[in-house]
């Protein structure tokens, strides 16, 4: 009787809850009609100039070319006063040879010592610095762009982007180079691309999308080119300008190849063995829009070690993909239900529980046909003890439809001696900022079938259902997912893998910006997320999370300060071991959670985060605090810190877990850097150091030394477990 009227009450909460989310959605879209302008600022055009000679690329900005090429500077405020011109004069233009272009940078500052510039290594957390940033969108697509960023040290970052910026891949790294000057005007830039590094159409003359970022911190200024409202962030290139001028333009190599040759010993225990590994990969760009990437003996010797996470849940841990071959153009592959449903993950190649798997090698085509975005990937790895030589091969392909959506698929196929294991799947997307003026809206669908061997071929399904009104002071969404018995993505990634379940979840936030508060920039509210799963066989509910943000805000010097309350439904259908030999006896479970967060701004020398969450848990009570401090002694030296606690009290036992990691990074200048990072905890008392080395002696080629080691520190001792140094040199040619 009770579990009848437990039913009834989801059944009716549920009906009541997604009524209202429905009004408030619509709600949403009609109300605020915040920017329902188009953000165009004139000249909206920029035209590049063509060149007979390359650029001397030393950031003085004194060659002829530059004063005949149109400069653009109608800058305005994204932040602090939205709307505004430009505090400090910015000036961009851009010229070209057939084979390379240049962009030409003039940050004028009235105050050089306020100018703030912490890094100087390749892929630097741009978001901290001033800065300057490029993005092109070169199919004219109004969904996918490359950005280009420099700071006043002249370190350099770059990104690709898809799909209007949901897409994000900062692990990109294309050839290209800059040079900076700071003087007593300001600092300037110029920056080398070659045609080579971008895909484009194959055409004569070129129409692309750019748009132009400056930052300058110590005012927290950030301002745009154009689409400056706040609603649009940079990387939608729908708001951005127009590039025009580019004729007869051509990659000036269309075969790389960047052989590679590893050396040096490892040490498990008191066992030694040496180590030396040749291979190298071959790029061929077979047009201008479309790349062959060839792979032999795949090495990965110089990522760095993962970071260690203590698991106290009952759901399976996601690491990131760290090796450099993975993460190019790792876009061209995704189509995940979420976080949580990953259809193809790249870690699932070459490593298993956490041990490498040597990749003999593979191919990968990647590219756009038209308005079809094509990815391609097939890799053999090698047998290692009972692991049997297998082949991971996926193909993903997105059509270009209406103005800024697609439609696509996927297939997934894992082949080995006696076993195989595939996935296939459709998605579409209907992306839009014009919505009811200039709103921005996504409806996402998708659906997955997935077939192995020894699995019967039905409850096999995964679908996934996502809707978001984004905007600077109201966000909504809602999702619905359903992930059935027998869907089992092998090359792929299932956060709650041995719980098929429904999804429901939904959320509200309100981020006023009031002008009556002297201190805050914007106020954070959040009436509400909902997060609902029911068991997929039986439809019982099984976990529920309901968020409420009673207060959140960050202040006009970026300060930004969160307090949380969380409640918490959970089902056990057995014991669950949540530490060492502490269990959480079967039953249901009610709890409620307080979270207070505060992060300082991190454009300061020292910067720091802090969280702290405290209530019930299971059958008793816990406390968790997590901390952040980054500090930053100069240009060169950066130095940060994190800790992470959690104490729980139940009547099964208490129990304490420590997880602690350092790093020091230290940069000669923009192309040679070296980090020292470590971690610990008291999970697995193990004692992890990496030590990195690593030098660009030109653009493309990169030499590194590593020294990765292990200690134990069970049984109150400190023992060397493992130790691994190797020395890797990568070197690129191009014809």
């Amino acid at each position: 009787m009770k579990s009848e009227l437990f039913s009834r009450f989801q059944v009716c909460f549920f009906n009541k809850m997604l009524s209202g989310v429905l009004l408030l959605f619509l709600f949403a879209i009609l109300h605020n009609p915040y920017y329902l302008f188009s953000q165009v600022s004139q000249p909206n055009e920029i035209i590049a100039y063509k060149i007979n000679s390359r650029v001397i690329l030393d950031g003085v900005l004194d060659e002829p070319c530059w004063n005949s090429a149109q400069r653009i500077s109608n800058f305005t405020q994204r932040e602090m006063h939205n709307g505004e011109p430009v505090t400090e004069r910015t000036e961009v233009a851009i010229v070209y040879t057939p084979e390379t272009m240049y962009i030409g940078v003039w940050c004028y500052e009235s105050d050089i010592k306020g100018i703030i510039a912490k890094n100087m290594k390749r892929d630097f957390e741009y978001w901290n610095d001033d800065n300057f940033e490029v993005i092109f969108d070169t199919y004219l697509d109004k969904k996918n762009g490359y950005v280009f960023v420099i700071n006043p040290n002249g370190a350099r970052s770059d990104v690709m982007t898809t799909d209007e910026g949901h897409g994000f891949n900062i692990d990109w790294n294309g050839v290209w180079d800059a040079a900076v000057v700071i003087n007593e005007k300001g600092w300037f830039a110029e920056i080398e691309i070659p045609f080579s590094t971008l895909k484009y159409p194959d055409v004569k003359s070129h129409v692309w999308g750019v748009n132009f970022e400056r930052n300058i911190r110590r005012k927290k200024e950030q301002v745009f080119w154009q689409g400056w409202s706040r609603d649009y962030d940079f990387e939608l290139v729908s708001h951005a300008g127009i590039l025009k001028g580019l004729e007869d333009i051509r990659g000036k190599e269309t075969i790389e190849i960047k052989p590679f040759a590893t050396g040096g010993f490892e040490r498990i225990d008191s066992n030694n063995k040496h180590v030396a590994k040749i291979g190298g990969d071959v790029n061929y760009l077979i047009t201008p829009t479309m790349k062959l990437n060839l792979t032999l003996n795949t090495d990965f010797a110089q990522i760095e070690s993962d970071r260690a996470q203590i698991n106290l849940t009952r759901f399976s841990l996601y690491f990131p993909e760290k090796r450099e071959f993975f993460l190019e153009g790792n876009d061209n592959f995704k189509m995940d239900f979420g976080e949580s449903i990953k259809l193809f993950h790249t870690r699932t190649i070459g490593i298993y529980k956490g041990s490498e798997i040597p990749i003999l090698g593979g191919a990968r085509l990647m590219g756009k046909l038209d308005k079809t975005n094509i990815g391609f990937l097939s890799m053999q790895t090698q047998e290692k003890d009972s692991i049997p030589s297998t082949n991971y091969t996926v193909l993903r392909m997105k059509h270009d439809v209406f103005e800024k959506s697609f439609i696509g698929m996927i297939l997934t196929a894992k082949n080995s001696a006696g076993h195989f294991n595939y996935v296939y799947g459709a998605d579409f997307a209907y992306n839009t900022s014009s919505l009811f003026g200039n709103r921005n809206f996504l409806f996402y669908g998708g659906i997955a079938q997935s077939l192995t061997k020894n699995m019967e071929s039905k409850d096999n399904l995964s679908v996934e259902l996502y809707t978001e009104l984004p905007s600077d002071e109201l966000f909504i969404n809602m999702e619905y997912k359903n992930l059935q018995e027998n869907f089992n993505p092998e090359m792929g990634f299932l956060r709650r893998g041995d719980y098929k379940y429904k999804l429901f979840n939904t959320q509200l936030m309100y981020r006023p910006r009031p002008d009556f508060l002297p201190f805050i920039r914007q106020l954070d509210f959040k009436p509400y997320e909902i997060t609902c799963y029911w068991t997929e066989a039986t439809d019982e509910l099984e976990t529920a999370y309901f968020e409420f943000r009673p207060l959140g805000f960050v202040t006009k010097s970026y300060e930004y300060f969160t307090f949380n309350i969380v409640r918490v439904f959970e089902r056990l259908d057995k014991p669950f071991t949540i530490f060492e030999n502490i269990v959480v006896p079967q039953g249901k479970y009610w709890f409620t959670i307080y979270e207070l967060s505060l992060q300082t701004y991190q454009g300061r020398n020292i910067s720091m985060l802090n969280q702290l969450s405290w209530g019930s848990r299971w059958t008793g009570t816990s406390i968790s605090y997590y901390g952040q401090l980054l500090f930053n002694l100069n240009k060169h030296i950066n130095v940060s810190a994190d800790y992470e606690y959690n104490y729980f009290d139940l009547p099964q036992g208490k129990f304490v877990t420590n997880n602690m990691g350092g790093r020091i990074e230290y940069s000669f200048n923009p192309k040679i850097y070296t980090s020292l990072f470590g971690q610990w905890n008291n999970e697995t008392d193990d004692i992890i150091l990496n030590f990195r080395f690593s030098w660009i002696p030109v653009i493309g080629s990169d030499v590194y030394f590593v020294i990765n080691q292990r200690y134990s520190t069970a049984n109150d001792k400190i023992v060397a477990t493992t130790t691994t140094i190797l020395a890797k040199v990568i070197w690129r040619f191009s014809l």
